[in-house]
């Protein structure tokens, strides 16, 4: 039987649950009287009461439990990403973060919440200005977007709700090539004119 988008199986017009790392691949139902047994070769990898009923739903609490904590670790993953594509210097942050013993997870969502409010570039400063001081500390780098005369809050609700559009990050160039760019110009003109 296969397993398809969901942890189910569906057998006798019922569903039962497996564990969410066999999404998308094919068990075996063994069945008895009043068993069910869904294996993966030898391994036994759900057993539950079998169902007459129609319709019903046998669930093992193990299985949705596994699967809520996979969900949340994929969440923190999707929102560790987002931070480092839009500030590079999280990565080392958080590591500094884990090897302190911190919690990861509320780390990412504070920081999340500053990029959200700040944008990715005042927020790359004030970790790469934290990481280089070794204070890995929120409240730091929250502290140090305060004081940023250019790290303006943004205002609630003004940005977009397409993550395509919302994480889109611009990085701002040093102007001083221009500087030279124009100095050169000018150099080239002072000397047509002699």
């Amino acid at each position: 039987m296969h397993v398809g988008k969901t942890p189910y199986v569906r057998f006798d017009l019922n569903d039962y649950s497996v564990p969410h790392r066999h999404v998308e691949s094919e068990l075996i139902a063994v069945t008895g009287i009043d068993r069910i047994r869904i294996v993966d070769g030898v391994n036994v990898v759900a057993d539950h009461p079998r169902s007459y009923d129609r319709g019903a739903r046998v669930e093992d609490p193990r299985h949705e439990s596994a699967f809520l904590e996979h969900k949340a670790a994929a969440k923190q993953h999707r929102g560790t990403d987002r931070l480092v594509v839009a500030a590079p210097s999280t990565r080392t942050f958080l590591i500094r973060v884990a090897e302190r013993g911190h919690n990861l997870g509320t780390a990412v969502a504070q920081l999340l919440r500053l990029l959200d409010e700040y944008g990715a570039c005042p927020l790359e400063q004030a970790i790469a200005e934290c990481v280089q001081r070794d204070v890995v500390d929120i409240p730091a780098v929250r502290q140090l977007l305060q004081q940023d005369r250019h790290a303006i809050p943004r205002l609630p609700g003004a940005q977009p709700q397409d993550p395509r559009l919302r994480d889109i990050v611009v990085r701002p160039h040093a102007l001083a090539d221009y500087d030279l760019l124009t100095g050169t110009d000018q150099e080239n003109d002072d000397d047509e004119s002699r």
